[in-house]
């Protein structure tokens, strides 16, 4: 700990996903064969007519500062988006666009949340709404879920999370690491027993909504009783691969919004020109245009599922969305593999980049100690050359 900087930044978790990527960067520069199964980024090229819009953009003179919560002609676009796509009905001073979906939850933990507000994250989460609501004063509680109930948390246990402190709930459907997706029936119950506590804002984080293999994608902003409390936050990083191009945004009640453009505004401003004029063109098209990721997605996880079903000792569910499984590898725990003692889903994470040459990501900073995410956005060359050398390292 440097005693020098804050005790907010010396406090704060590194990114398990990035950390994971960093150290997969290393070996690669140092002359290491590393397959890069730790990141949730699609390997596909952004699609063209997107591109086009950016290229179109840079020829107008796009180029000037934006408007701290986005073009107005983007804000629209947001608008027939969750219109088409959500069934919700929201107006121009409801948005926010910002600088990928992260920022988005930032802002939303900065304005919302007071030194020692509870924040319920149903288990496994994303790695930073942890360290988001920490650094904004919030204390995470986690719900635990296990993989034999697919990772969903029950209104029981979000019953009994909830103290006179609970502020906020976050979660994602389909949820990153473990791929699932929230039914109709099991959100309403979820709403059910949040509906008594009208103090709490729901944040729904719906960036993995079109990479889904079960049908229709439901809103919890959706639900009449829940409109007004819920805030819907998404982006184009997964659906369209524009990872680099950083446009996220919210949906939500007034008073949050504004509150959001206030926050932006003494921190980034507004997001990037091009790449709002380019989401344009991506939020205005059919998501039946990006139907082909999809489905590619969907036979690698096929492929996936039946790799890991011939590795003894990985037990997997199977995801009904986004691009990751996120298999229990606690048959391993307390064994010692290679010389390697394993206790714990952090250890087989660094056991498998150090002798199988497979990043992957622990668990443990999703939540879950007993398990590991893998991504199965990469080639399916790939994806079995990874898995054939894992087989061979825990055999």
């Amino acid at each position: 700990m440097n005693t020098k900087l804050s005790d907010r930044v010396n406090n704060m978790s590194t990114s398990a996903t990035l950390a994971m990527a960093a150290k997969a960067r290393e070996l690669k520069e140092a002359g290491r064969d590393i397959i890069g199964l730790s990141l949730g980024e699609p390997d596909f090229t952004v699609p063209e007519f997107v591109k086009e819009a950016a290229i179109q953009a840079v020829k107008d003179d796009y180029h000037s500062y934006t408007p701290v919560d986005g073009y107005g002609d983007l804000k629209q676009a947001i608008i027939l988006k969750f219109k088409r796509d959500n069934d919700l009905d929201y107006k121009p001073s409801q948005i926010v666009v910002s600088t990928g979906a992260k920022q988005s939850l930032a802002n939303l933990a900065q304005v919302i949340l007071n030194e020692g507000d509870e924040v319920l994250l149903p288990a496994p989460y994303w790695v930073s709404y942890s360290d988001i609501s920490k650094v904004s004063g919030g204390i995470p509680v986690e719900i635990p879920t296990n993989i034999d109930s697919d990772f969903k948390v029950t209104p029981e246990a979000l019953e009994a999370a909830i103290t006179p402190r609970t502020k906020m709930m976050i979660y994602s459907s389909p949820c990153n690491p473990s791929g699932s997706v929230y039914s109709k029936e099991e959100l309403r119950a979820l709403a059910d027993v949040l509906v008594n506590y009208p103090d709490i804002i729901v944040v729904s984080d719906e960036i993995y909504e079109h990479i889904n293999y079960v049908g229709d994608h439901v809103s919890m902003a959706a639900f009449p009783d829940m409109y007004d409390r819920t805030v819907t936050v998404n982006g184009v990083s997964k659906a369209y691969s524009m990872t680099g191009w950083r446009i996220g945004y919210i949906g939500g009640p007034e008073y949050i919004a504004r509150a959001c453009n206030k926050m932006q505004g003494q921190v980034t401003s507004g997001a990037n020109c091009i790449a709002q004029r380019a989401t344009i063109a991506a939020l205005e098209n059919s998501p039946d245009k990006i139907q082909y990721m999809v489905d590619a997605f969907k036979g690698r996880r096929k492929l996936i599922l039946e790799l890991i079903s011939d590795i003894p000792g990985l037990k997997a569910n199977e995801p009904d969305g986004a691009f990751y499984v996120f298999p229990d590898v606690s048959f391993y725990f307390g064994k010692t593999l290679n010389g390697y003692d394993i206790n714990g889903a952090g250890d087989f994470a660094l056991y498998l980049l150090e002798h199988a040459n497979v990043a992957t990501v622990t668990g443990e900073a999703f939540g879950d100690p007993n398990c590991i995410r893998i991504s199965y956005a990469a080639s399916e060359e790939d994806i079995r050359e990874a898995m054939q050398r894992i087989k061979k390292a825990l055999s």
